[in-house]
């Protein structure tokens, strides 16, 4: 178990991605992923407000129903630490404290829980005060309605005006990070983001940590994928994206474990203050080539040469 910042939420090293519950996933198959999960060890699952509108019929908040519905099916709330999000959900797009208020409480029904263990800004807000948006998560913790705080999305400047104005404020301040990051995308958060990070104390959760199921290593030329993701995935497979696919399956090899494990792995390894990658899995054999992740423990020089075929 790894804690997220200065919190004292302890969490398993791989997140599991709920943005599928609800989408390519119906109930009972998200059940099944989250019954393989909790029994592997794990116990920290990402969703949001908006998780999945984008579904025909849709509306919001299907995976956080479908969260709250397995919680209460296995009577397991109190080992599960759920992190949701709020600031894009239509009608409750941004962060002011009206929107933060209204989302929390309609998040805290759909998951049938008193409290959010991790509750993040989906996206920055530039519109709103930062006073106003840390202001309004600041009075759900002191409601025992909110545990902890964080920012996914943000830059390393705004990232750090919001430290600064909780500090001067004494308001809750951001534990953790969720950043766009993966061993094909390492500038937006090496760098400034992830100095901030370790200077401040900042758990980095990256989201698209196998960059759409590209770095599973089955979108290879002339295969043929079923996904609704596949599409994003495609994108990279360019001269660079092969190579980074030769050194993950030369390590996975080697290893005698999964691609997808590899490149999981090489966040935990190389990620500076990476605490838990979220990844998400459609069925329990999906899942299984993840969680491998979270013993593998790359050598430096596995490690050096995965970041080399990504340069």
């Amino acid at each position: 178990m790894a804690r997220i910042g200065n919190t004292s939420l302890d969490v398993f090293p791989l997140c599991l991605g709920g943005n599928v519950f609800g989408w390519t996933s119906g109930e009972a198959e998200s059940y099944a992923v989250l019954d393989a999960y909790a029994d592997a060890g794990g116990n920290f699952v990402d969703t949001a407000d908006v998780y999945a509108a984008w579904v025909p019929g849709n509306s919001g908040g299907e995976s956080e129903t479908i969260l709250g519905r397995w919680m209460a099916s296995r009577r397991n709330r109190a080992r599960i630490v759920v992190a949701t999000k709020v600031g894009k959900l239509a009608g409750l797009t941004g962060l002011s404290a009206k929107t933060i208020r209204a989302a929390a409480e309609a998040s805290l029904t759909r998951l049938g829980t008193d409290v959010i263990d991790l509750y993040y800004a989906h996206a920055d807000d530039p519109s709103t005060p930062l006073e106003e948006t840390l202001g309004a998560f600041d009075a759900l913790v002191r409601e025992g309605k909110v545990r902890a705080v964080a920012a996914s999305n943000y830059s390393a400047a705004r990232l750090a005006e919001a430290l600064e104005t909780s500090r001067r404020h004494g308001l809750a301040r951001y534990e953790a990070l969720q950043p766009f990051y993966n061993l094909l995308h390492r500038a937006e958060y090496e760098g400034e983001l992830a100095s901030l990070c370790l200077r401040e104390g900042l758990s980095c959760l990256p989201y698209y940590a196998l960059a759409s199921g590209f770095l599973t290593g089955k979108y290879r030329p002339g295969a043929y994928v079923e996904s609704a993701r596949a599409g994003g995935a495609w994108k990279e497979l360019d001269a660079r994206g092969l190579r980074v696919l030769a050194a993950l399956a030369a390590v996975a090899a080697e290893r005698r474990t999964t691609v997808a494990a590899v490149a999981l792995a090489w966040l935990l390894a190389a990620g500076p203050a990476v605490v838990s990658p979220i990844a998400s899995a459609r069925t329990p054999a999906q899942l299984a080539e993840l969680l491998p992740a979270v013993t593998l423990g790359l050598t430096a020089d596995e490690a050096r040469l995965l970041a080399e075929a990504s340069a």
